[in-house]
């Protein structure tokens, strides 16, 4: 198997240039150098990590790179906006949205949701579909 690009590992694995970097200082990914003393990443490195790579499922193209699929713990509806709290491994999440957004998102206690943070802007998808 040979190596490949950052670039091309970051494509393969839908993560930034920059994370792959994040994860290579701290040993997280294992990358070699080749004689222009470049990054490259062996392609076993790229199988090991896309089976734990959780990607975006709906098909629509977003551009928010940090994703954190979980599930929904609390919804708190008031007015127009609403609070969604989404456990995500060890991470709590709360976003501030829209009720419309809960509703046509079907956002209640259980579901399985991903909170993709851009920014200071924390976005929720519907997870499962």
């Amino acid at each position: 198997m040979s190596d490949i690009s950052l670039g091309e590992a970051a494509r393969g694995l839908g993560v930034s240039v920059d994370t792959l970097r994040r994860w290579d200082a701290a040993g997280k990914l294992r990358t070699v150098r080749d004689e222009r003393n470049r990054r490259r990443v062996p392609a076993e490195e790229i199988e090991r990590l896309s089976g734990h790579i959780e990607r975006h499922r709906t098909g629509d193209a977003l551009s928010a790179r940090n994703r954190f699929p979980g599930v929904v713990r609390s919804v708190e509806v008031d007015g127009v906006m609403a609070l969604v709290e989404i456990e995500a491994g060890p991470h709590r999440i709360t976003a501030a949205i829209t009720r419309d957004a809960v509703d046509e998102l079907g956002l209640a206690e259980g579901v399985e949701a991903t909170a993709a943070v851009k920014a200071t802007s924390v976005m929720i998808e519907r997870g499962g579909r």
